[in-house]
Formats: structure tokens, sequence, C-alpha cells
């Protein structure tokens, strides 16, 4: 807050450096400048990857459900993108995943932690999906890792075709900001930095962001609040008989079946948010909901208690 009331009338005249932070922020995550850059939150780093590193005839490659935003931003290069859905348990599909690497693949898109589900990815996956697929480029969207804790973002020097993603947004409480970044091969960073606007970040975000990252206090403490009221979230769901997925996200996937819809209405009128996610592959009757700090939890559970009462919930 301190960077914000320091802005100037003046300061907002002037077009954003972009280049000056990045050497901050790389020196913060061990790399150097080159193998970093930094975007409009991780959405833009998504397109950017994109239109860097996929032509019309190109094949890309996804599991569902994850993220919406892959297959928005592939679609815009090209109609060739290969979804592999995960199975009733929603964990990553590994060997059919490795399957359906072809020739043609020249995008692939792992999110661990993965959104919706909180299901992650083992670095040595990674790295496995990285060797067998050299013609492509593995962009690892880490944008929930604070609250996991295992990332790939250190083989990107050794790996010529890994771009790790991260936002700004979750545990660094930026999401207004707009802001992200891509940690990779400072080669395959040349590509994207070919098509991306030297004014992407705005000046507020950029000024800000030094500040955030420094503060390491802050970041632990919030990321143990989350891990701390996810395993709550998680025991009071088992406690209603509620099923749900295990995550290492900062939410809970859960199973209500036919009455989700009305649940959701109900939540919101106890002022708690769900995110309905019944349209997603595989998620039918399937709600979401984020943990935050320790009294966010405490009203999440109170409110979900009184919620399936009101509705007459029962489990499938």
């Amino acid at each position: 807050m301190e960077r914000l009331r320091a802005l100037t009338a003046e300061g907002l005249t002037k077009y954003p450096e972009r280049e000056p932070v990045e050497r901050i922020v790389a020196a913060h995550f061990g790399l150097q400048p080159d193998q970093l850059l930094l975007t409009n939150g991780v959405d833009e780093a998504i397109h950017l990857m994109c239109a860097a590193f996929l032509e019309a005839d190109d094949e890309a490659l996804i599991c569902t459900p994850t993220f919406f935003m892959y297959d928005v931003s592939v679609q815009m290069m090209t109609p060739h993108l290969v979804k592999v859905q995960a199975d009733a348990s929603l964990q990553f599909p590994f060997d059919r995943f490795m399957a359906a690497i072809t020739e043609r693949t020249k995008l692939i898109i792992v999110a661990s932690p993965n959104n919706p589900t909180g299901a992650v990815v083992g670095r040595e996956h990674l790295l496995a999906i990285a060797a067998a697929a050299p013609q492509a480029v593995l962009l690892v969207d880490e944008a929930y890792y604070h609250f996991h804790g295992d990332t790939a973002i250190g083989a990107v020097s050794s790996l010529p075709n890994l771009v790790v993603a991260r936002t700004f947004s979750k545990a660094y409480g930026l999401a207004n900001l707009r802001i992200g970044m891509l940690a990779g091969n400072a080669q395959l960073l040349k590509y994207v930095r070919k098509v991306c606007s030297p004014y992407n970040v705005n000046g507020v975000a950029l000024n800000c962001l030094p500040a955030a990252i420094a503060d390491e206090a802050y970041l632990t403490w919030y990321a143990e609040q989350v891990r701390t009221g996810r395993a709550r979230m998680m025991a009071g769901l088992e406690e209603l008989g509620v099923p749900f997925f295990p995550s290492h996200a900062n939410f809970v996937l859960m199973k209500i079946g036919p009455q989700h819809g009305e649940l959701v209405t109900a939540m919101r009128a106890h002022g708690v948010l769900l995110r309905d996610r019944s349209s997603d592959p595989g998620c039918d009757g399937f709600v979401r909901i984020t943990i935050g700090v320790e009294n966010h939890v405490t009203k999440g559970l109170a409110a979900l208690k009184a919620s399936l009462e009101e509705i007459g919930w029962n489990k499938q």
C-alpha cells in the first residue's frame, strides 16, 4: 500500500518500463534476466505462448478438466487442440497423456496444481513429458505453486523446451494489478518477446511488484493460512459426508450432484460464493470453494452446513 500511496500524477504520464523490474524479479527467483518475462497475468502468458509457438496445422495438448483459457488461446491459433480427459479420480492421466504426443504436437500445457481439481503432476512426470516431446514446448502453469510447494522452475536452465508460468494474483494478493511471469530457456523466451507488447504490464503493477516479492513474511503467513484452512475444509467436508477431491491449491472441488445450483444460491445468501464447475468436462454436479484465512474458512464451513440443511441435500 505504501507503493500505491507514493504514486504521483507525473509518474502516471510515463510509459511503464518492464525490464528494470524483470531484473529484480529474475534475481529473486535465481534466474538470469533473459530467462524471465513479466506478463499481464498468466492469461496473457498463455496467449503469448500460443502466439509464439503454434501455427494453424500444429497440435496443442492439454488434460481436461483444466483452466478454460488454455482452450481459448489455443483455438485462436489452431483448431487442433487435443484433450486427454482425466478419469473419475480427476488425477493426471500420465500414461494416456504421453500416448497422445505426436510429431505434430508443438505446445503442451500442464497445470500443477490444476484448476479446478487441485491435482498435481510430479516433477519426474513433467520432465518425462518434456523429454518425450523435444519438438514441442512444455508450459507448466504453476499459478497455485505457493499452496503446494513443488516446482519445475529449477529445470528451466537445463531443459531447452520448458517454460514455467507463475502469477502474482494468488498468494501475493495482486490480482487487480494483473501481473504474472514466464520463466524459461532464454532462446525460447526470445520468440515470446517478439509477440509481446513492450508495454504489456502497467506501471502501477511494476511499481508494486518488488515490494510484494520482498515481503517473504506475509507470503509465508498467507500460504500457511491456506494450507491449514484447506485441511480444515476437507475435514469438514468429510464430516458432512460431502465427496471431495484432495487438493493442493487454494480451493477444494466437491461433488454435490443435481442440487449443485441450489447450493450455490443458498451459499450466496449466506455471503459465501461458490464456483459452479458443472460445465467443465467430467465435473457434472461439482462446485468449488476457495480457501482463505482462518475466519473465512470458519464462515465457509458454517455456511456450508446451514446451506446443505436448507436445500435438503442427500449424498447421491
